[in-house]
């Protein structure tokens, strides 16, 4: 208790995926901003691409483009100063930094979440209802539901980080993450934080379990109409439009799920620091060539943007 510190006035140390400094690690740091430049290029390009296609400007591409933004600040969120600190070999964070990384990280994880339940829905009003389907998922609601992924995303973040950094943190302030993650940045307080981490693990399932119920809903309504389908070709155009989301989702919510909701006991050390990299930092590189190589239409629309690039540049 005579070792409390005001976290104000310390920075916290980020250990980083490796604490070495060998071959490994450049190989690592190498791959790592790839994997970053890969995600900034392929969600901008997908978010450019939206905007300009009229073939493009339909309800799923809408939500997909606000996808795009949130991977592209989330990577932005995290990868950066992992690389600056593996540069200059300086892994230290300040308060605020630190406070300003976890806000937005939640922010963002929380928004992804809530958009990936919409999309599903999207593609379950697509295929059950059609002739409905300019009405129901028109323009204004679009942009109402995408607003309300990021407003509950906020609030998860409002919610979730004043509690978190107004404990108390003593003795070592070396945080097992490249990043600053709540989880890990809880075994240093110097009180008993079970309360909190309990609230905390019951939040984390209400906003895990609203949009997976709505997704789960969403694709068992889709196979049944599937499954129900005479045409080969229908159905495996159905599915064509369900399969990128799926594999989307998959990657997202089973790092997220073993991040948040499993218990501390099933934790390991070196996993959660693993861990963590899919939905930061591959997921976000991942999304835009899983919907960008698996879609008919953006590749042709991208395909015609780069002939008519080609026939300027030439005149």
């Amino acid at each position: 208790m005579g070792n409390w510190t005001q976290a104000p006035n310390s920075d916290f140390i980020l250990v980083g995926l490796l604490n070495n400094k060998g071959r490994l690690s450049t190989i690592l740091s190498t791959l790592i901003s790839i994997t970053f430049f890969v995600a900034l290029t392929g969600n901008s390009t997908m978010m450019v691409l939206i905007h300009i296609a009229p073939e493009l400007h339909t309800p799923m591409y809408f939500l997909l483009s606000h996808l795009s933004l949130m991977d592209a600040m989330y990577i932005c969120t995290t990868v950066p100063k992992m690389m600056v600190d593996q540069l200059t070999g300086q892994k230290t964070i300040s308060f605020l930094g630190c406070t300003a990384q976890i806000f937005l990280y939640l922010t963002l994880l929380g928004a992804e979440c809530f958009l990936l339940g919409i999309m599903a829905y999207d593609r379950y009003v697509a295929i059950s209802h059609p002739l409905r389907y300019p009405v129901l998922m028109s323009l204004r609601r679009c942009v109402q539901m995408a607003a309300g992924s990021w407003l509950l995303g906020a609030t998860d973040g409002f919610m979730i980080t004043p509690i978190a950094m107004s404990f108390p943190y003593c003795g070592s302030r070396v945080i097992n993450s490249f990043f600053c993650e709540v989880p890990a940045l809880l075994k240093l307080s110097c009180i008993d934080t079970s309360v909190y981490e309990t609230v905390m693990y019951v939040c984390c399932i209400l906003m895990l379990l609203g949009p997976f119920t709505l997704i789960a809903f969403s694709y068992s309504q889709i196979a049944a109409i599937v499954a129900g389908m005479r045409s080969a070709h229908a159905r495996k155009k159905a599915l064509a439009t369900c399969s990128s989301h799926l594999i989307v989702v998959s990657l997202f919510y089973g790092a997220t799920i073993f991040t948040y909701m499993l218990p501390n006991s099933y934790h390991i050390p070196g996993q959660d620091r693993v861990v963590p990299v899919f939905y930061t930092i591959l997921t976000p590189a991942l999304n835009p060539v899983i919907y960008g190589l698996r879609n008919k239409q953006v590749t042709g629309a991208l395909w015609k943007i780069l002939q008519r690039c080609t026939s300027i540049q030439r005149m």
